[in-house]
């Protein structure tokens, strides 16, 4: 039982599940149902696809998700971050034919899952970490505005043909330039979006639920779909999700793969956060590893049940844990309260005008972006403020894949160029002042004579070793006197590599041809292992590893008697 509840948590969930809870549980599943359905409807439409499988993209990863996710009340499902990435991918694919559609998103849902599984079992949870904050700061705020821009058409009552958000934005200009708004529809949009966002904050009153109400029955009250062009949702199919092999073709496969890559990332890094966040409030235990998983088999029983790549949801989630939710019972519930609409009353929802639905995708598409903490950021280091609106430009001029990618590759600059050229320093002895520090720091220490200290502040591998080599030797030609050993205080150093353990028996020989003997302090016994293996400490001796700096100076002045030094600590002992 104990190797299934690892892997199946709902099992254990069942087994330690309390009577006293299921009251609460069934009525926040209901209350989460009400939100549920036009939420999944609307992100369904703004990832290019009918508003159906925005339900069935609801049920079935909901009861996945119950029995292999780790969270007690994260709520799974249709996402606006992840709209903009289906809508890349599916629409240019598609040719406009939304059964092809739903394939490709289908397919992309597989390959989500398929990614978030074999990541979770092989523990790499802690990939999302990778993208810093900035990065994410940028791609998120690109996607926010792929977002919006792609339903302000649906918000305005008209359609254009573009791709990207710059065109679109040029196109929905000439559009109501040419005076082709529908401003029934614009006021029926409008007005539901002033109302979700008056209403956002508000814990007792669901915005979005009174809005998508509201404008259902005013539009079919009046009439206003037949009468005044006013599009509609119109009548959903009966019956539940199916089992379905989305198949695609071969032209398919790499965007496909890429964009369902894409998907598992960004799902992920929402996903982790925020089960991080409800983990610590619940006073529960975050397992990063399980919620891969738990994702990943959510994505991959979507993909083939008529479904399309879904994630976490930051507002769906508080919604269920303030209606009372106390385990994954909750969405159960309003995935079977939705499967009961579509067996039941399929036509509930026949005069739902598309607007009010881009009122909703725009209304999470604002809450995505981020601008507050983008200001902090470039009143402390402006080259990260920087960073961020490069990934920003590139995800709304590029599109979202390329954008994403991207950013990646910003992602792997920035970590490559931080080890790449690190900071490094000659350290000195400043008076009543304990240890010794970079003398560019303290400008008054002082530096014992022939004795080069030199910190090195990152791992040592091929990217950095030539550099490490250049910094070492300008020190030593820079010494006030002439060196006789070169001690590297090596604390900082994690990691060395073949190419600068190659480095570092090159520099020794270096060294020792001008009468200067290399040497270390601090280095981690880890890292010693390593410089055992390429032969280093055979050739350097164990008597050049030193504890600490410290012992280093003592072995130093023990053996150079002849060097006139004499330390504050000294003086003051006397």
């Amino acid at each position: 039982m104990k190797h299934w509840s690892r892997w199946l948590p709902g099992l254990d969930a069942i087994r330690r599940y309390e009577g006293a809870s299921l009251r609460h549980d069934v009525f926040a599943g209901l209350v989460l149902a009400t939100m549920l359905v036009p939420v999944g409807i609307a992100y369904a439409e703004a990832s290019g696809l009918p508003g159906i499988y925005g339900l069935y993209a609801t049920i079935v990863p909901l009861l996945v998700y119950a029995l292999f996710g780790p969270s007690r009340i994260l709520v799974l499902g249709p996402d606006s971050a992840l709209a903009a990435v289906i809508l890349g991918v599916v629409v240019p694919l598609s040719g406009g034919d939304p059964l092809r559609a739903a394939t490709l998103a289908g397919a992309m849902a597989i390959v989500s899952g398929t990614v978030c599984i074999l990541a979770g079992i092989a523990r790499l949870g802690f990939v999302t970490e990778l993208l810093s904050k900035p990065i994410r700061y940028g791609y998120m705020n690109g996607i926010a505005l792929t977002v919006l821009v792609s339903q302000l058409p649906k918000l305005f009552g008209f359609s254009i043909e573009s791709e990207g958000p710059l065109r679109s934005l040029w196109a929905i200009g000439d559009a109501i330039l040419e005076g082709k708004t529908n401003w029934i529809t614009f006021g029926i949009g409008l007005g539901s979006l002033i109302i979700i966002l008056l209403l956002r904050n508000n814990k007792r009153l669901p915005g979005v639920l009174i809005a998508v109400v509201a404008a259902t029955l005013i539009v079919g009250a009046l009439g206003l779909g037949s009468h005044y062009g006013v599009t509609v949702l119109g009548p959903l199919p009966q019956g539940l999700p199916g089992f379905a092999v989305p198949l695609i073709g071969t032209n398919d496969i790499v965007p496909v793969v890429l964009g369902g890559s894409a998907v598992a990332l960004i799902s992920f890094a929402d996903t982790s956060v925020l089960s991080r966040a409800f983990a610590a409030r619940l006073g529960t235990h975050a397992d990063p590893n399980q919620e891969m998983v738990g994702l990943g088999a959510a994505n991959l029983a979507a993909g083939f049940f008529q479904g399309f790549p879904i994630s976490s949801s930051s507002s769906r989630t508080p919604v269920a844990e303030a209606a009372g939710a106390r385990t994954q019972l909750t969405c159960v519930v309003g995935a079977l309260a939705i499967a009961l609409l579509l067996l039941a009353a399929p036509n509930l929802l026949q005069h739902l005008p598309n607007a009010a639905l881009a009122a909703v995708v725009i209304a999470a598409a604002i809450g995505l972006f981020e601008v507050t903490d983008l200001k902090r950021i470039y009143r402390i280091q402006q080259w990260e403020f920087w960073l961020s609106i490069v990934c920003f430009v590139g995800v709304a001029a590029l599109g979202v894949i390329p954008g994403i990618g991207l950013a990646i590759v910003i992602a792997i600059a920035e970590f490559l160029w931080d080890g790449w050229r690190p900071h490094s320093a000659v350290l000195g002895r400043a008076d009543r002042v304990k240890g010794y520090h970079d003398i560019s720091r303290y400008p008054d220490a002082r530096q014992i004579p022939g004795l080069v200290l030199f910190r090195w502040d990152a791992p040592l591998f091929f990217a950095n070793a030539e550099f490490f080599n250049e910094r070492v030797l300008d020190a030593v030609a820079k010494s006030p006197t002439p060196a006789r050993w070169l001690v590297v205080a090596a604390e900082p150093v994690t990691s060395v590599d073949v190419t600068a353990g190659d480095t570092l028996a090159k520099l020794d020989e270096t060294l020792h041809a001008r009468g200067i003997e290399l040497r270390f302090a601090e280095l981690k016994d880890p890292v010693k292992d390593k410089l055992k293996k390429f032969g280093l400490l055979a050739q350097l001796g164990e008597d050049s590893f030193f504890p600490t700096v410290g012992a280093a100076v003592s072995a130093y002045l023990d053996i150079n008697s002849d060097v006139e030094w004499e330390d504050w600590e000294d003086q003051a002992g006397r």
